[in-house]
């Protein structure tokens, strides 16, 4: 009898889970993932080699990585670590086709590639787009994306901490969302959506001595991504003018939070544009506080509310341009004329 009593215990705890056994909690978030899947994409990549005994060239596979449709016309983003060096790209979709894809356009500054396919008149329908301007620390966010060739696999987390910066290549990514949900190799290039299935993020890279996740990652706010891509679809480059300055959108929020909206200068490049304009950048005090120099408030008589202000309307000119900016400097709104530079 207890053998018996055992056994149906056992098919108690193994008896699977029916749906209404799922929270409202669980059922949202399974919702939120079948939903979005079918836009995410897997991505396999191969690098050519000469075979020393043969003197024969070859394609060998060289890595894998992760993306989503953008728009209906068989566009691709993924980052551009991913396809670095690739001769050849394949697109794995949810629905088991493997497309070849053709590579559109690169922003090596912003870790991002456009690839695109022929669907076939088939398009999958493109998970909605959301902002990250009003991110807040605290929360939820989910990663969708192929960590180690493991497809569709959905990992969840928090926002850590905003306008984060990591080094890549010669330069340096700003801006950036840190998120603890697990992100590992294969995953760059994935979807980081909010608690809504809206993208986020284009998760990018980790921080792990090891390699794998270690709960610091990190993706590329949508924001900067709805500025890059549509460039890279047009015209296959994304080339903004620039201002020659460094900012900090936490910066930025303190500012209004006293007051004064706009983009505060932390530093000037040295004879760059805005250096040979004569802005003035903040410094530290001798008790270590930050003595503001000059806000940037407006741009072609347009008002400067944020970092993302400024670098949406960079976009609508060519580097040469000669633009007037409004500046607080001194407790009062000031005219400065600057020629944006190249970047």
């Amino acid at each position: 009898m207890i053998r018996i009593a055992l056994f149906l215990l056992a098919l108690a705890i193994a008896a699977p889970t029916r749906a209404e056994d799922l929270t409202a909690p669980e059922k949202r978030l399974i919702s939120l993932f079948e939903g979005s899947k079918a836009s995410v994409v897997s991505i396999t990549t191969g690098q050519r080699r000469v075979d020393p005994w043969m003197m024969r060239t070859e394609i060998v596979p060289s890595g894998s990585g992760s993306g989503f449709f953008w728009g209906t016309e068989g566009h691709v983003v993924t980052n551009a670590h991913v396809i670095q060096r690739a001769v050849r790209a394949d697109v794995h979709t949810a629905n088991g086709r493997v497309l070849p894809a053709r590579l559109v356009g690169t922003a090596p500054q912003y870790d991002l590639a456009v690839l695109q396919v022929d669907l076939e008149d088939a398009p999958p329908e493109p998970m909605a787009v959301g902002d990250s301007a009003d991110l807040k620390v605290g929360q939820s966010v989910l990663a969708i994306g192929n960590p180690f060739g493991l497809d569709w696999t959905l990992t969840t987390g928090i926002v850590s901490a905003l306008e984060r910066e990591i080094p890549i290549g010669n330069g340096v990514i700003e801006g950036l969302i840190q998120t603890d949900a697990a992100i590992n190799p294969g995953n760059s290039g994935g979807p980081l959506l909010d608690s809504a299935g809206r993208l986020i993020g284009v998760n990018t890279a980790i921080f792990s001595p090891s390699g794998s996740s270690a709960g610091i990652g990190f993706a590329v706010p949508v924001d900067m991504v709805k500025r890059v891509v549509p460039q890279l679809i047009a015209t296959g480059v994304y080339r903004p003018p620039v201002l020659g300055i460094r900012f900090n959108e936490r910066v930025n929020e303190l500012a209004r939070q006293n007051g004064v909206d706009g983009v505060v200068i932390l530093a000037v490049e040295p004879s760059g544009p805005a250096d040979k304009a004569g802005l003035r950048a903040a410094e530290r005090g001798q008790n270590g506080g930050l003595v503001p120099g000059d806000v940037i408030q407006g741009l072609a008589a347009r008002s400067v509310r944020n970092g993302a202000d400024l670098q949406a309307m960079l976009d609508d000119f060519e580097p040469g341009t000669e633009v007037e900016l409004d500046v607080w400097r001194e407790g009062r709104l000031r005219k400065v004329l600057i020629t944006l530079g190249a970047p």
